[in-house]
């Protein structure tokens, strides 16, 4: 029997206008809705300049920390929180979401949104967390940010703007980079820098 070689990786993308997005996809709740926040920002290329063609997904609990666990993610019916939504930059390289505030999902845990990011020139899509600013002793007992130094750590935090809702911008390369998260197959266990959390 002979042995299959792996096949190169390719870019991600191009995205078709006309086949990804749909119907209110950076939605997780209708605008205006109670508790509802905007989460904004711009992604970055390693020269600093915004990049006009990636999508970011976020999956994220609810503001109680409980994981939704409902279908419909794709058909916004404008009350349900699904926890799940997807944008696509405009040409400034900016994002925005309508959600909430997620809780912790256990006791003494720092909320957080997970982030995935697709783009042109990556080869693979890119794992990353937003945190909440407010609880300090919280975000301070993380497992992921207590590994991480306070330079890095911070280009996890988002910033509160003073309409309540958070800002946080994403660095591909270069200084201030993003940290990134890489997943080991099938042991579930996650590494930032090549150490285990």
């Amino acid at each position: 029997m002979s042995k299959l070689t792996p096949t190169p990786g390719q870019t991600v993308g191009p995205f078709y206008g006309y086949a990804l997005p749909f119907n209110k996809d950076n939605e997780l709740l209708a605008p205006g809705s109670a508790g509802s926040i905007r989460l904004q920002g711009t992604v970055y290329d390693g020269a600093g300049e915004p990049i006009p063609d990636a999508i970011l997904e976020i999956w994220q609990p609810d503001s109680e920390g409980n994981v939704v666990q409902r279908t419909g993610s794709l058909v916004r019916d404008g009350y349900t929180f699904t926890g799940w939504g997807r944008a696509a930059v405009g040409n400034s390289g900016v994002f925005t979401f309508t959600t909430v505030n997620p809780g912790p999902t256990e006791v003494g845990a720092a909320p957080f949104i997970s982030v995935v990011v697709f783009a042109r020139g990556l080869m693979n899509r890119l794992f990353t967390r937003v945190y909440l600013p407010e609880n300090e002793e919280s975000l301070a007992a993380d497992p992921l940010l207590s590994s991480l130094d306070p330079e890095r750590r911070r280009t996890l935090i988002a910033r509160r703007d003073a309409d309540g809702g958070l800002t946080w911008d994403l660095r591909l390369q270069g200084e201030n980079e993003t940290v990134f998260l890489e997943f080991e197959r099938f042991e579930g266990a996650s590494q930032v820098n090549g150490a285990s959390l």
